[in-house]
């Protein structure tokens, strides 16, 4: 259904630093950089058919995350879900709500984690046990 997630950046490179060791935990390698016609740097994190972008807002208004919005990036064990929520808050992420680990619920035993980038956006790492 998805093809992409953007997000904006207020500052490029301390996001290009958090989100290749955040995302470098799923596996996903060096960003693809581009620079648009009026100046704006936008990176492109491509893995398993997925692309995640990161973008200096094109309106030149200061970045604000969406009230409500969460980005859930998948994992493949409690394992990495752990390692996720460590390397993010490691590189200026911001733990937020339960500690990572199992939740029980109505759509069936998940292992989640949730941070904050360090611009704000919120993060979720999710492992649905097969």
């Amino acid at each position: 259904m998805l093809n992409h997630i953007m997000i904006g950046s207020g500052d490029i490179e301390k996001s290009k630093s958090f989100y290749n060791a955040v995302l470098g935990v799923l596996g996903a390698g060096e960003p693809m950089a581009h620079v648009n016609d009026t100046g704006q740097t936008r990176l492109f994190y491509s893995h398993d058919g997925s692309t995640f972008s990161i973008s200096e807002p094109i309106n030149g208004k200061p970045v604000e995350p969406s009230n409500g919005s969460t980005i859930g990036f998948a994992c493949n064990s409690p394992e990495q879900i752990q390692e996720l929520h460590d390397v993010a808050v490691a590189n200026g992420g911001t733990s937020i709500e339960d500690p990572p680990g199992l939740r029980e619920g109505s759509m069936g035993p998940m292992y989640l984690c949730y941070f904050t980038d360090p611009d704000g956006h919120k993060i979720c790492g999710i492992h649905r046990p097969g």
